[in-house]
């Protein structure tokens, strides 16, 4: 009531454009205690239902508030590995949830979620734990993501011998490659890695299953597999030109240039710059989003965003209730850093000149429910328009897990909507085999992900002491 919710806010646009760095400012200490003083210690904590992980979400602000550091990261850790991630990238399903959102004005948990851990960073008390014993068994993680990781430190904290392989050159799947580093600083990475490395727990990188090393040699080589393979099959555009020159798909585009970020040398002829370009992303999610922020950066002429549904509202709709999640516009930094957003456009199709793109023709799009519950798209005639473009962006998420490879290879099932099939302990159809992540899920949240491989990696432990059993 006498505290108003404060954020520590982005640093300045006609700074932040002209580098990678991270966009977010931090509060200072004092600021960051009376934000954490804003929690009620609500008798039913909604923001801890919010949270996919379950964090404990009063205690820790309790303790934030006391200025008891190593209280506030010991209880955070407890249900989240990798708090330094989701408080930077997190959408704070939480502070959604929150009681004082109900008027808007939620606790800063994400951002306290960072500023603890950090502290707890800077306090050297984050220090590495190996195992005192091993338990003489091993495990396979194919997929460095935040499921892979999860599931690897839970289950090398058990006694196992966990070895995490990953097709990049660097472990962290889409934290690395997918989000860019003026969102999540590489660095941040490289140092849970390293205590990682430390603990016992060995990574093979550049290494794709199925191809270096067969999906047989894996199951004959270790006493359980985990799939956290990630949903990579990006969602397309069958339209007439799309065969142009100029069109990509968002996560090549963005995997480029956090590498180039990284220091790696690209030649000039095989880069996707957007330098001088006018720009058009297609997708309004968080991958979009990032399009735009990387765009910019390059030093783009101009970037639209285009999405096929209509704007979300300013505040929740009386069918949009709290604690759920709201349906309502959310805007980026990237954003705010000088994009024109489009609404309720369908791509008709792809215009070029000499097989390289120059535009995009569109048309409006109404959107009603059918009496079933779903919503249903028409095209709204003579409402068709057109899109200079000299570059163009797929951003419209991801479909299902790339069958071709580990997952045909190994024969496993899927479900409906082409995910590998598991059973409520994330066992697959095949004997030793367990899937975390997106593979399973679908595209879906960082935190999500993490709190699926922790589930997996409890299943694992004790079907690894007594494998075989009829209950799995």
């Amino acid at each position: 009531m006498k505290i108003a919710r404060k954020d520590g806010g982005y640093r300045p646009v006609s700074e932040r454009i002209y580098d990678y760095g991270e966009v977010e400012q931090t509060l200072d200490e004092g600021d960051r205690r009376q934000q954490a003083a804003r929690c009620m210690d609500c008798g039913v904590p909604f923001c801890h239902w919010g949270c996919p992980v379950g964090s404990k979400i009063p205690e820790w602000q309790d303790a934030l508030y006391r200025g008891d550091y190593a209280q506030a990261y010991q209880v955070l850790h407890s249900t989240n590995p990798f708090p330094e991630f989701t408080g930077r990238v997190c959408p704070a399903p939480c502070e959604k949830a929150c009681v004082l959102a109900i008027h808007e004005e939620a606790v800063t948990i994400r951002e306290n979620e960072c500023a603890t851990v950090e502290r707890a960073f800077d306090l050297g008390w984050i220090l590495p734990a190996p195992p005192p014993v091993r338990s003489g068994r091993s495990v396979a993680i194919v997929g460095s993501g935040p499921a892979g990781l999860a599931a690897a430190d839970l289950l090398n904290k058990a006694g196992h011998a966990v070895t995490v392989f990953e097709k990049s050159d660097a472990p962290g799947g889409l934290l690395r490659y997918g989000i860019p580093d003026f969102k999540l600083a590489k660095n941040v990475i490289d140092r849970r890695i390293d205590l990682f490395r430390k603990e016992g727990i060995h990574f093979r990188t550049g290494i794709t299953i199925g191809q270096e090393i067969s999906g047989k040699e894996l199951l004959e080589g270790f006493d359980a597999v985990l799939l956290a393979v990630g949903a990579g099959k990006p969602r397309d555009l069958t339209v007439e030109g799309r065969d142009l020159k100029g069109i990509h798909q968002a996560m090549d585009y963005l995997t480029q240039q956090n590498k180039i970020v990284a220091g790696a040398e690209i030649p000039e002829n095989e880069r996707i710059t957007a330098r001088g370009k006018k720009v058009v992303v297609i997708g309004g999610g968080d991958t979009g989003s990032d399009c735009v922020g990387t765009a910019i950066r390059q030093k783009a002429e101009s970037v639209t965003q285009i999405e096929i549904l209509p704007q979300p509202p300013g505040k929740r709709g009386d069918g949009n209730p709290w604690p759920w999640w709201p349906q309502t516009l959310r805007t980026s930094s990237s954003h705010l850093e000088g994009c024109t957003r489009l609404w309720s456009l369908a791509t008709r199709r792809f215009t070029g000149s000499e097989g390289q793109i120059t535009g995009i023709e569109t048309i409006g799009t109404a959107w009603a429910s059918d009496g079933n519950g779903r919503m249903t798209m028409k095209e709204i005639p003579g409402s068709e328009a057109f899109l200079e473009a000299d570059m163009v962006l797929l951003a419209m998420g991801f479909t299902m897990p790339v069958h071709e490879g580990l997952l045909e290879e190994l024969g496993v099932e899927y479900d409906a909507r082409g995910n590998v099939k598991a059973t409520p302990h994330k066992k697959t159809s095949l004997e030793k085999v367990f899937v975390a992540g997106d593979a399973e899920r679908g595209a879906s949240l960082v935190v999500y992900a993490i709190e699926s491989g922790k589930n997996a990696a409890t299943a694992m432990h004790e079907w690894l002491a007594q494998p075989g059993s009829e209950n799995w």
